[in-house]
């Protein structure tokens, strides 16, 4: 397919940002670049009638186009928005995207513009992202997707979702890309002074949650671990500790925290290693002494399991001299 119209949907209130990138992408004219312009079409329920901006008072975006403008376009794009629940979202604007879906259109979410699609039904039996804070959420009200929370964007049978914020403008470029050619996609890169593909994904921004322990008897205990990270420890040492004996300590483990102790023992260290590696110069052999792994190896196999990047490239995006003015 070749794109040659884009409408957008948007829905009150807007994210200004998300909005912007498909502006970028789609909608400003370069063909003093030799780029032939693309049919943009800013759509809403009510054309004309401005929509209050998300987070922004006194600034609004108005539609100039209505939904009947979608019908025919090759690409429709869900703008991000407040997530809702499925009856919460206007049915109008449901069918619209089902039926742009249906006709043969490509539809393109970014950030929680994918909660649109999951109304829609438009996610069931597909992979999909959405910004990684949202994705429990996403998996717990569409069971049927496959939610990818480790990915910027995901492509699956004319369905693209995009992560959160910036992720958008991957998924904007990768489509132009795949549709109108990797000179076109490069052009209009190069004029938003960005990447015309980035490497990773979102994983190394996600939190790493440590499942909380609120039992009385376990939570010193590990309270007392993630203070002697550099020891060694066993289910057997951590038993002891917690007067109980090894197999009831794996059990109310599990119970408390819904994992082993092996595998929460692993996460706690690779958490205080991104916090060295981000705040410290500490080089990547004395992080793995200080927070309990036998030899760099072993810090970089599950780091790069966990966060996505190895210690070195994290160091290199998030460390804080690299944020400091040289």
């Amino acid at each position: 397919m070749a794109v040659r119209s884009v409408s957008v949907i948007l829905l009150e209130p807007v994210a200004v940002f998300e909005f912007s990138v498909a502006v970028e992408v789609f909608g400003v004219d370069r063909s003093d670049h030799g780029l032939e312009p693309f049919d943009f079409r800013v759509c809403g329920i009510k054309p004309g009638v401005p929509l209050q901006a998300k987070n922004v008072e006194h600034f609004t975006i108005t539609p100039t186009r209505g939904l009947d403008a979608v019908a025919g376009t090759d690409v429709v794009i869900v703008a991000a928005s407040p997530i809702r629940r499925r009856e919460d979202y206007p049915p109008e604007v449901l069918d619209t995207v089902r039926l742009a879906y249906r006709g043969g259109a490509t539809i393109l979410s970014l950030c929680s513009g994918s909660f649109v699609l999951g109304a829609a039904g438009l996610l069931d039996g597909r992979r999909c992202t959405t910004h990684w804070m949202y994705a429990d959420l996403m998996q717990r009200w569409y069971p049927d997707a496959q939610v990818d929370p480790s990915v910027l964007y995901v492509d699956d049978d004319r369905v693209i979702t995009s992560a959160g914020t910036a992720a958008g403008i991957d998924a904007c470029l990768y489509l132009v890309r795949k549709e109108v050619g990797t000179a076109v996609a490069a052009t209009i890169a190069r004029r938003m002074v960005v990447p015309p593909q980035r490497d990773g994904g979102q994983q190394q921004f996600v939190d790493l949650p440590i499942p909380a322990c609120s039992s009385d008897g376990l939570a010193p205990v590990l309270d007392w671990v993630v203070e002697h990270l550099d020891q060694e420890h066993t289910v057997s040492s951590l038993s002891a500790r917690a007067l109980m004996s090894e197999r009831t300590f794996a059990r109310r483990f599990a119970a408390e925290t819904g994992t082993t102790p092996h595998q929460w023992l692993i996460r706690q260290r690779v958490l205080a290693a991104r916090h060295l590696l981000e705040e410290s110069d500490l080089p990547v052999e004395q992080v793995a002494a200080r927070v309990g792994f036998a030899s760099p190896v072993l810090l970089r196999d599950h780091f790069r399991r966990l966060v996505g990047l190895p210690p070195s490239e994290y160091r290199r995006r998030f460390g804080a001299r690299e944020m400091l003015p040289a």
